[in-house]
């Protein structure tokens, strides 16, 4: 029974105190070694290669902003702002808008008021109508009609 705990597949167990020789260990284990270093140094190279080109990337991308900003100087955001602000003062905040209406009734609905735009109802996350709009006319004519 004793010689049986020490029969293990692949090779023998050493003795307790018996001295095992690191340069005479099985051949599968230098291999799997050189497996190991070659496949670690493969790994490093690939590593090195996507370092490059990630800085590489960021190098182009900041080529990009950078003419980016240039198009965009601060008159141009001005003018941005101010066209934001007169494309406001022709639109309307309408409520109350039924979940089934679509952008074509409720332009279709302002129609009589002055040249629509366009007409767009707000929608959550999932796609669902949120109940009201935002009508843009083509002019403030519309403020004298729905003041009187």
């Amino acid at each position: 029974m004793e010689e049986d705990e020490h029969v293990l597949y692949g090779g023998e167990i050493p003795d307790e105190g018996e001295d095992v020789d690191p340069h005479n260990a099985d051949v599968e284990m230098t291999t799997a070694d050189d497996d190991a270093v070659k496949e670690l140094y493969e790994m490093k190279k690939r590593l090195k290669e996507m370092e490059d080109e990630a800085a590489a990337l960021r190098e182009m991308q900041a080529k990009v902003e950078k003419e980016m900003g240039a198009v965009q100087d601060p008159s141009g955001a001005a003018a941005s702002q101010a066209n934001k602000e007169e494309v406001d003062s022709r639109s309307i905040y309408v409520g109350n808008v039924d979940y089934a209406c679509t952008p074509e009734e409720v332009q279709q609905h302002f129609q009589s008021c002055g040249t629509v735009n366009r007409a767009t109802i707000l929608t959550d996350k999932f796609g669902q109508p949120k109940g009201f709009a935002y009508v843009e006319f083509l002019s403030r004519k519309l403020f004298k009609r729905l003041s009187r």
